[in-house]
């Protein structure tokens, strides 16, 4: 793992909430959202997004009680990681790094994993898009814990149940579907189809 992630998990930001989800203490998920770099007060109330975006994941997929790691970062942080982790010299919008599985701790969350946004990617894809940052970057969180989850886009089957449940937990925000009228979307790792 990559040293962001230990960080990122030992060192939670000292303001991160519980973000609840529903009435229920065995179902809630801890949201650390941990600045690793870039200039995140461009996106108003990103922070705030992240928590919405994420306790929405919990909530439509009942997680019960969970914990998830998200760094902002900007594209050099996440270049270095994509270079190391995946081989590719340069920067994606999003990354995942899911947790080793480990048994239960009766009491304890279930840790999920890291999520890392690279900032400028994000608002140059948004830009080119035509969304609102905050949307996209939405819409690359639910992305990210969904691959924490297990979920991928490696067949069309795969993609196809993903992209299903992203439209979904995103419209529950008011995010318009990202996949509408796209004529070669740009895929939140920053592929083409």
């Amino acid at each position: 793992m990559p040293d962001l992630v230990s960080d990122c998990c030992a060192a939670p930001d000292a303001g991160a909430e519980d973000a609840s989800v529903g009435e229920d203490p065995q179902s809630s998920i801890d949201i650390d959202v941990v600045h690793d770099g870039g200039a995140w007060d461009q996106v108003s109330d990103a922070e705030a997004l992240v928590r919405v975006a994420a306790a929405a994941v919990a909530r439509d997929l009942d997680l019960g009680r969970s914990e998830v790691c998200i760094a902002l970062s900007s594209d050099e942080q996440v270049a270095e990681l994509n270079g190391s982790y995946r081989g590719k010299l340069k920067p994606t919008n999003v990354l995942s790094f899911p947790a080793v599985p480990m048994l239960p701790v009766e009491g304890e969350p279930k840790f999920l994993g890291d999520v890392v946004l690279a900032l400028e990617t994000l608002q140059r894809e948004a830009a080119d898009l035509g969304v609102p940052v905050e949307h996209h970057m939405q819409h690359l969180v639910v992305h990210g814990l969904l691959h924490l989850l297990g979920y991928d886009h490696q067949t069309d089957n795969d993609a196809n149940e993903m992209e299903g449940l992203e439209v979904k937990i995103l419209a529950g925000l008011g995010v318009a579907d990202p996949y509408a009228d796209a004529g070669e979307p740009i895929e939140p790792d920053g592929r083409h189809d």
